[in-house]
């Protein structure tokens, strides 16, 4: 049995976790004990705030590192040789992650941020809700969409190598797309921040996962599932303990405007439904066979957020509104995407009479 087929049996098999599932619980937590602990301790996360080099907080690097290396471990490159088997739901997916997805983040945020809710949001923090959802777009799913193809039936094959893609595509395009974007948002572009960032996050942990994963595979395939789903856990309590260092400093700005959550999250949850829904009917339109669009309209909806949060805490600060709107869509990620999924299901039949 091949390294893909061996990765591919055993991507179906776990079912969403006991942290996945109630992901969005244990964030509203986090928001709860960040802005406890910020208003009862503000020297000590003050003192956490300046435990920086060259403007990269080190307690925040630790985390977003133990949060994104077990996720790229997972990653099988030698998958995107199976891309020519599936090149029209790979069409979709890269059409809607790389064009319809950033462009339609910023054409919303555009529409709700500066004019919706513009009133009611903090003036000096526009710019920078615009860019943590630009950030949040630019980051297609990694890990996440191993969990969601599997409770749609997905194609593991088709699922590895469109993460897979993505993943490579991601290392070369995330910092032209995210300064693209900013600069058409009239936003000023930090390039050495956002390369740097590129770099400390993307880069750095692919290479590092990608040796691990080498070396673990040496030991066989199902050591190396042990150990993925021993080091699973931490990603998640990583992703936590940044949340509670994010909130902590946050914590004034949320109490003052408690419903900047509740209008953050109006164009996430449009741009997820609309990314998913126009994936799943152009997969439908091309004859791409249901297990192929399911995956394929789940990475589209989803985001890379443990990227996003790390790009925008580096690039903006731990206060900005652009963290904050990255937090977002983490908050709202668990249901959404679960109302997604079972839209899917719930659909295959419809899906499947297609006319041609």
């Amino acid at each position: 049995m091949s390294s893909l087929e061996q990765t591919a049996r055993h991507s179906q098999a776990p079912r969403i976790g006991f942290f996945e599932r109630y992901l969005t619980v244990w964030v509203a937590l986090c928001i709860v004990t960040g802005i406890a602990l910020g208003h009862w301790l503000p020297m000590v996360f003050q003192a956490i705030a300046r435990m920086e080099v060259a403007h990269v907080n080190i307690p925040v690097g630790v985390l977003i590192w133990v949060m994104i290396v077990p996720m790229l471990i997972k990653i099988d490159f030698g998958a995107m040789a199976q891309v020519k088997e599936h090149w029209r739901g790979i069409g979709v997916t890269l059409f809607v992650n790389w064009l319809v997805k950033p462009l339609s983040m910023a054409l919303l945020g555009w529409i709700f941020v500066r004019h919706v809710f513009a009133a009611w949001l903090p003036s000096g923090q526009l710019d920078s809700y615009i860019a943590g959802l630009i950030l949040l777009a630019a980051a297609p799913c990694t890990a996440m969409v191993f969990v969601w193809s599997q409770l749609c039936k997905g194609d593991p094959y088709f699922t590895l190598s469109q993460v897979a893609l993505n993943d490579a595509i991601m290392i070369v395009a995330f910092a032209p797309i995210v300064a693209l974007l900013l600069g058409l948002s009239a936003i000023a572009v930090p390039w050495d921040t956002l390369i740097a960032s590129v770099g400390l996050y993307i880069i750095i942990p692919v290479v590092i996962a990608q040796i691990v994963r080498r070396r673990l595979l040496r030991y066989g395939d199902a050591r190396f599932q042990r150990m993925v789903a021993r080091v699973g856990p931490y990603s998640i309590c990583a992703l936590l303990a940044t949340l509670v260092l994010l909130f902590a400093f946050q914590g004034q700005a949320i109490v003052s405007e408690p419903l900047v959550i509740a209008m953050l999250a109006v164009p996430i949850l449009i741009q997820v439904l609309l990314n998913s829904g126009l994936a799943y009917l152009l997969n439908r339109k091309l004859g791409v066979a249901h297990c192929v669009a399911g995956p394929s309209s789940l990475i589209g909806a989803s985001n890379f957020f443990e990227l996003a949060v790390a790009t925008a805490i580096s690039v903006f600060g731990f206060q900005s509104g652009a963290a904050l709107a990255t937090v977002v869509g983490v908050l709202i990620e668990v249901p959404v995407m679960l109302l997604v999924v079972g839209v899917v299901n719930r659909t295959q039949h419809w899906y499947e009479t297609r006319t041609y």
